[in-house]
């Protein structure tokens, strides 16, 4: 089991290039930056864990950029997103960005990408939060567009774009949907995604096998399917769990703090990536 890591990285932690090294140094497979433009301080919309919204939400680094230089300092490490928002974001300019991190770090690049939660974030982004997924969905069919082999032209119920020259192309295209289990969530991922995010990993059990049968249903390869618990506080018996379900890696969370505190988390799970996910 390949063992990944999370972290809000911000103007007050660890820096990404220190935190790349250690990781690759390490034996870790990877790296998923969250996304957060920004956080209007006047908002209704409630933090999904509880209580009040962390501070390291309204500091987070653009996750491109501490990825773009991530990249620059390690030759083997995945580079993730974990989540964009891509509802919030030029489809065009995102499918640029996609593509050049790819490129640039020899096919290194995973989308991990979501829906969003925060109401007032979105809204300022011009976004209608009824059909944001619907959104999502048009703004992944008209990158897929431009990232084909071919000039290819896409008319979409939100957005188009002419037949075009756009280069580089993505190498690996591999992209993983975040969210909570559901037939709307499943139906996105086995039309337009090689995966699942399940941020916390929790209630696998129940979720996995009916993500499963969705996914053959709609003729996919079910060898083919991803499932990448997210954002994980790990111990052994989680980890051989999620190995009996023929989960293949997992992303630990980090905590958003300096390099000291970041340095001893790693040390702390460096027996699961020894040992390939059975901490033991």
């Amino acid at each position: 089991m390949r063992i990944s890591v999370t972290i809000f990285l911000t103007d007050e932690t660890i820096t990404p290039t220190r935190l790349a090294r250690e990781l690759e140094a390490r034996g870790f497979a990877g790296l998923y930056l969250p996304e957060h433009t920004h956080i209007p301080v006047e908002r209704t919309t409630p933090y999904p864990a509880g209580g009040d919204l962390p501070r390291e939400y309204g500091r987070t680094l653009d996750p491109f950029v501490a990825l773009g230089q991530a990249a620059a300092v390690t030759e083997s490490l995945g580079l993730g997103t974990g989540i964009t928002l891509v509802a919030q974001h030029d489809p065009i300019d995102l499918a640029k960005q996609i593509a050049t991190l790819d490129h640039l770090s020899g096919g290194r690049f995973t989308l991990g990408l979501g829906f969003g939660w925060n109401v007032e974030e979105a809204a300022d982004h011009g976004v209608e939060w009824r059909t944001r997924r619907e959104l999502v969905r048009d703004r992944m069919a008209l990158m897929a567009a431009l990232w084909a082999d071919e000039p290819t032209a896409y008319e979409g119920q939100f957005g188009s774009v002419r037949a075009s020259h756009a280069f580089p192309k993505p190498i690996q295209r591999r992209t993983l949907v975040g969210g909570a289990a559901g037939p709307k969530l499943f139906s996105h991922i086995v039309e337009y995604a090689d995966g699942w995010l399940p941020i916390g990993g929790r209630g696998l059990t129940e979720s996995l096998p009916v993500l499963r049968a969705a996914w053959s249903d709609a003729g996919r390869d079910p060898a083919a399917l991803q499932v990448v618990p997210y954002a994980v506080f790990p111990n052994p018996g989680k980890l051989a769990h999620y190995a009996d379900l023929g989960i293949e890696e997992v992303v630990v969370q980090l905590p958003p703090a300096g390099e000291g505190e970041v340095l001893k988390a790693l040390d702390e799970y460096a027996r699961y990536v020894e040992n390939g996910g059975d901490g033991v």
